[in-house]
């Protein structure tokens, strides 16, 4: 029974029923009788294990396939109507050719299977920031994440009426074969297609496919930002709350910023942080012509290794309850679940991620081979469940934006700290962004990579379009303009160590950066921004001396001078469509490091 009289939506599902013959079609209506019945089945036929109702309540451990465990950037396109609109940093394929090639992989596979219609919202259901999503799936698993990360339902078809403006996603598993696998974005018609994976990033297609990939594509059109951003907001003690939106690349402590728990000293003043989003936020210009962020997700798809009480406290409080947890390891004795880094105690009766017995004997911190989750396993737990979820996470009118922050792993090159001189000098810092590799990732370690805006797999347009839209924002905005700031957590000592604490003292930066949006706090101007005065920076019960952080402040003019020949190589990439703002600024940056 169709949910809605909405043509557009009920032609396109006839249109997807007649190519891959579903013995059945099922609307996700959002009730949670249908949601229970759904995980029942999903037990019954082992493609879900339900875990221990005391220790876990409503939590369900899945398996992927071993050749589906990530995101497959080589297998994801950007098939607009020409390569130049996708631009350098996209795979890109002919829509016509790609539609063509999608539909005869997908066609037919669904004989045997049902078709699973849900409709979603990313953001607060009828929130003007919002967007509408219907995904076709035939996977079980996909619609209890998709329930999880985002509103699903009917209430979402009641509020788009009969509009047409919806983003198309459809999903095939097929079978999940590797050769065959694509996840494709059509920015000009709103549609999103992944076939032959099973695997989160990839089939949850209001993830980074609709909330980054076609949603960035619709904000330049329409005059709006869709950003890889966490959203915080920083309570002082007089009970006011700043917002801040900050990009990072991955394993840069992003998730961890987002739940920040204060330090002790600055806990007992009462300081807080609040969570409005870990990932992904949505801006637009308000009434008032400041810039308003949402976070268009009601979830968090996290990864599991290395989170623990320590690490982030608050996101494994998030797991705790109604989670589903993919490819970790299954503690056979209480029917729970375990990672690396969870804690020090290694289960001595338990499944690996894959389904076979694991053996603990072998476990080498240095061979990923022998762990029990993989490294990449994740959970997917609802928001609502974050001890610091902000008060202001459901409502739709979003959260004024004071500052946005960019940071990145540096072991030498960027201070502790930095304020733009601009909006238009902030873009450019965004748009060279880099971090410098961990053993995290895959080959060399510290090879700097660069990453715009931490949006490099996940812009829907060509970048250098991406880049001068920042700077039209920027433009509309005038005065109102959020400050930008740059952070680097990570600068280390001549033997390699971290200098900077991080984790909950972060914290201290972030007053600063909030006294500076505020003009409360003065700061020395160098060749690539403003640095604070040491002394600005509270070091309160911190074991650290002046001198150590006067060093990671410090901006060194060779390594600087490095830095920008670096930027320009990066920038040849976008050739002609490069804004010549950002040209300009990397001549003052070097004009100011020669003075």
């Amino acid at each position: 029974m169709a949910l809605t009289t909405n043509k557009s939506i009920l032609d396109w599902i006839d249109e997807k029923v007649e190519l891959v013959k579903p013995d059945q079609v099922v609307w996700i209506d959002g009730s949670e009788e249908q949601l229970d019945a759904l995980r029942a089945e999903a037990v019954a036929t082992g493609e879900m294990i339900k875990l221990n109702e005391e220790k876990l309540p409503g939590c369900y451990l899945h398996r992927t396939k071993p050749n589906d465990v990530a995101r497959v950037e080589d297998r994801t396109f950007i098939c607009a109507k020409t390569k130049e609109n996708a631009g350098p940093t996209n795979n890109w394929c002919d829509p016509d050719e790609m539609y063509k090639k999608l539909y005869d992989i997908a066609r037919d596979s669904y004989k045997g299977r049902t078709m699973y219609v849900i409709p979603f919202s990313m953001g607060p259901i009828g929130s003007p920031l919002a967007k509408v999503g219907v995904e076709l799936t035939d996977s079980i698993y996909v619609v209890l994440n998709m329930a999880i990360m985002t509103r699903v339902g009917k209430a979402v078809l009641d509020t788009l009426g009969d509009s047409n403006d919806w983003v198309r996603g459809f999903h095939a598993k097929c079978d999940v074969d590797p050769e065959k696998r694509y996840i494709c974005q059509f920015p000009e018609d709103n549609a999103i297609i992944s076939v032959n994976s099973a695997y989160g990033g990839n089939v949850l297609l209001g993830k980074k496919c609709f909330a980054l990939r076609i949603a960035s594509y619709q904000g330049w059109k329409e005059g709006w930002m869709a950003e890889h951003m966490l959203i915080l907001g920083l309570q002082n003690p007089q009970g006011e709350v700043k917002y801040i939106a900050a990009a990072f690349p991955s394993a840069c402590g992003k998730t961890n910023l987002a739940m920040l728990i204060p330090p002790e000293y600055l806990k007992e003043k009462d300081y807080k942080i609040w969570t409005v989003g870990d990932d992904i936020a949505w801006m637009r210009i308000g009434k008032d012509g400041r810039l308003y962020a949402i976070n268009p997700e009601n979830g968090f798809f996290g990864v599991a290794p290395g989170t623990n009480e320590k690490s982030n406290f608050n996101a494994l409080e998030s797991t705790k309850k109604n989670t589903i947890f993919t490819n970790v390891c299954h503690k056979l004795d209480d029917n729970t679940v375990w990672w690396e880094g969870l804690d020090k105690n290694l289960p001595t009766n338990a499944n690996d991620w894959k389904g076979n017995p694991w053996d603990a004997s072998k476990f080498d911190k240095a061979d990923k081979s022998t762990y029990a989750a993989h490294p990449n396993s994740r959970f997917t737990a609802p928001a609502e469940n974050c001890p610091c979820i902000s008060p202001e996470f459901d409502k739709g009118e979003g959260v004024p934006i004071s500052a946005i922050v960019f940071g990145g792993r540096r072991a030498k090159c960027t201070p502790l700290v930095y304020q733009s001189k601009s909006w238009e000098n902030g873009v450019f810092i965004g748009s060279a962004m880099a971090s410098e590799t961990t053993a995290a990732a895959a080959g060399a370690v510290g090879v700097v990579r660069r990453d715009p805006m931490a949006m490099l797999p996940f812009c829907g347009y060509h970048m250098a379009d991406y880049f001068q839209h920042w700077l039209d924002m920027g433009e509309k905005l005038g005065d109102k303009a959020p400050k930008i700031f740059n952070v680097n957590w990570f600068r280390t000592d001549d033997e390699g160590n971290f200098v900077w604490p991080g984790f909950g003292d972060n914290m201290r930066v972030l007053n600063w950066i909030i006294d500076r949006c505020e003009g409360k706090a003065d700061a020395t101007e160098t060749a690539i921004g403003y640095v604070p005065m040491p002394e600005d920076i509270d070091l309160t019960d911190l074991d650290m001396d002046m001198d150590t952080l006067k060093d990671i402040l410090t901006v060194d003019k060779a390594t600087w001078e490095k830095e920008a020949a670096e930027i320009e190589e990066h920038y040849k990439k976008f050739g002609d469509k490069l804004p010549e703002e950002l040209k300009n600024q990397l001549a003052t940056l070097k004009a100011n490091l020669a003075k």
